[in-house]
């Protein structure tokens, strides 16, 4: 049998359920409480919205990324004006006054030269020519702390010693007397190692101290101690060439002292 409702009756409306509240598990409500304490919630940028550019940095000048052209360019300028200078200078010199001095000063020689320059040609003493104020033979020659005196000078000799001991020369030897005295406070002791002659052409020759042994009663001019107020007598010799011609004597009181030059002729 049919249950349909009269016409324009609606049907009954069957009860609808009850809606059932949701509840958030632990976990969730954890993670809530973490993005809270970690500042998660960021402003988020709206769909659509414009997104400004980033920032660009700053373009640095053409000189400051090309140091090295820059630097290069700088020390060619700086060239190039110096030379520029100093070639003026010169043009200017030369034709404000260079031309005119050559072509009115005549060529008078070094002598000239000499005398504008104010320094007198030919005084100055060579090792072959002896200065005229010089110590000489028989003169008192001081240096440091000992007086030398040059006695004599003997030339052309070929040998020393006698026939059963002696030394020959290569050249000549040459025999210079000596006296030296020690003027100082204290005991100095004289070297024939410390002594050296020049010849008229300007060639020194050191003492021959094998041939000194040789020469009689010359042991305190080898290697001796000299107290003061005392006077050793010996020989210096010399080997040279036999057409040397010995000019000066240098003596020393020391390997270290200034020396004197005593005159041989």
């Amino acid at each position: 049998m049919s249950t349909q409702p009269p016409s324009g009756q609606m049907p009954p409306q069957s009860p609808q359920p009850e809606p059932v509240p949701s509840y958030s598990t632990p976990d969730q409500y954890a993670q809530q409480g973490q993005y809270a304490q970690q500042g998660a919630y960021t402003a988020q940028p709206q769909p659509g919205a414009p997104v400004p550019p980033a920032p660009q940095p700053p373009k640095r000048s053409w000189f400051a990324r090309h140091k090295v052209l820059t630097g290069l360019g700088a020390v060619v300028a700086l060239v190039v004006g110096i030379g520029a200078l100093n070639g003026g200078g010169d043009d200017d010199t030369t034709a404000a006054g260079g031309t005119a001095q050559e072509e009115s000063a005549p060529n008078t020689g070094g002598e000239a030269a000499d005398e504008l320059a104010g320094a007198p040609a030919d005084t100055e003493p060579t090792d072959a020519e002896p200065a005229s104020n010089a110590p000489g033979i028989g003169d008192a020659a001081p240096d440091g702390t000992f007086e030398f005196v040059v006695s004599d000078v003997e030339t052309g000799v070929e040998a020393v010693g006698d026939e059963y001991l002696g030394a020959e020369a290569q050249g000549q030897y040459v025999l210079v007397h000596l006296d030296v005295t020690n003027t100082g406070d204290e005991p100095q002791f004289f070297s024939d190692f410390d002594q050296a002659m020049l010849d008229t052409e300007g060639r020194q020759h050191s003492a021959d101290s094998e041939a000194g042994i040789y020469v009689a009663d010359n042991d305190a001019l080898l290697i001796s101690e000299i107290n003061p107020g005392n006077t050793a007598s010996g020989v210096l010799v010399f080997d040279i060439p036999a057409d040397a011609v010995p000019a000066t004597v240098e003596l020393h009181d020391s390997m270290l002292s200034g020396g004197v030059s005593v005159t041989l002729q």
